[in-house]
């Protein structure tokens, strides 16, 4: 990736992994990522602001030797999760006379993670101000978006804004300063990151809005030049607003299950309502996600299997329940052979919703006229919750 130029002075120097499919070997990157970090040059210091991933780190120092740096004098760490961290130890072993800025929260994890010696660091506090000659670096803290240390670094003179992973998006590409098409990759990373600490994002945000910001540059995906976009979208997903959408999240074993999710999929869509519909053994998590941020409703659809819920769909409760959305509705469509449990399991996993339970439905083997009856009633619990909150 070439480096780029955001301001005088300051530069895009990071990394595009593009062919990475897999982030924590748990999260789909369909169009891969990047490891944003940025050199900013002062008339006395030189600051690197965080590192790449270890995978990545020649194309960090490619950029470096273009940018013709000789000396780093300061390496901010504005988070120590390793993708953006792992690099560190590389560059202060290629720039020996570096000191490793980050605040003293992050200091222990960038020790037990990486390894570095303590006399390497240069522990910040909230609001302190750093001086390179002409820029000035200041330091806020933005705990919980996502990890308790993160902290965000700020160009007074040039009003840019470096969050780290907050305001990112997994996407590859050479384009930093395209906007056109941020909305969707800025809402899978919200979805899949930063939805469990929603009241943290929304806190994160007023701090912030005091600031006099143009331009926002986090260390995944895009840079910002209009930083109002990303910051009404977060204000959006983040508020307590749902709407008039419902998730059918299924998985069915002998297709007793899939009969009741299309049924109650085509009742909500004659009543008006938006329906996402996900076949769960072929479906994108990160997809899934991203509807989670904004349905008002979610039904789960699970056979029972060994006296439990079907794994597949306990592994959608189980996403649903850690990124505690803010769903106001959840239900259960499950059929049973000789013993139903799912509804108990399901009832004990999504314990982090704040969701109301509306009555499950539940076939005994095939559904018959009697499950397709409370199908329909399923459907217009959902339409009169709806109604209720004032979504319809």
């Amino acid at each position: 990736m070439a480096v780029k130029k955001i301001k005088e002075g300051v530069f895009y120097a990071g990394a595009v992994h593009w062919d990475r499919r897999l982030f924590d070997e748990l999260i789909p990157l369909p169009d891969g990522t990047s490891y944003n970090a940025y050199i900013v040059q002062g008339t006395n210091k030189t600051a690197l602001i965080d590192s790449v991933d270890p995978v990545t780190i020649n194309q960090l120092f490619d950029n470096l030797k273009k940018l013709n740096i000789k000396k780093i004098d300061y390496l901010v760490a504005n988070h120590a999760e390793q993708d953006h961290a792992g690099g560190i130890p590389y560059v202060l072993k290629e720039y020996p006379e570096a000191k490793v800025v980050t605040n003293e929260k992050c200091k222990p994890m960038l020790m037990d993670l990486l390894l570095i010696p303590e006399e390497k660091f240069i522990v910040i506090k909230e609001g302190e101000k750093m001086e390179l000659g002409g820029k000035t670096l200041q330091f806020l803290m933005i705990p919980w978006v996502h990890w308790p240390e993160t902290m965000a670094t700020y160009i007074m003179e040039d009003k840019i804004l470096f969050p780290c992973d907050f305001f990112g998006s997994h996407t590859a590409t050479s384009a930093i300063f395209d906007q056109d098409h941020f909305y969707i990759p800025a809402k899978r990373y919200y979805a899949e990151i930063m939805s469990p600490f929603r009241n943290n994002v929304r806190n994160n945000l007023e701090k912030i809005k005091k600031l006099d910001i143009e331009i926002i540059a986090p260390s995944h995906g895009i840079i910002y030049r209009n930083p109002k976009l990303i910051m009404d979208a977060y204000a959006d997903w983040a508020s307590d607003n749902v709407k008039n959408e419902a998730i059918i999240a299924y998985v069915s074993m002998h297709d007793s299950t899939k009969v009741m999710a299309e049924y109650l999929r085509e009742a909500l869509v004659e009543k008006g309502i938006d329906v996402h519909y996900f076949n769960l053994t072929v479906t994108d998590v990160g997809e899934l996600a991203m509807t989670l941020v904004d349905a008002a409703t979610l039904v789960l659809g699970a056979p029972t299997v060994l006296a439990g819920m079907h794994p597949v769909g306990a592994y959608a409760a189980y996403l649903a329940n850690a990124l505690r959305p803010k769903t106001k509705f959840v239900s259960l469509i499950t059929s049973y052979g000789w013993g139903e449990k799912a509804s108990e399991v399901v009832k004990g996993m999504l314990t982090n919703l704040k969701a109301e339970l509306l009555q499950p439905v539940i076939a005994k083997g095939h559904p018959k006229e009697n499950n397709i009856r409370e199908i329909n009633r399923l459907a217009d619990d959902i339409y009169n919750k709806h109604k209720e909150i004032k979504i319809i």
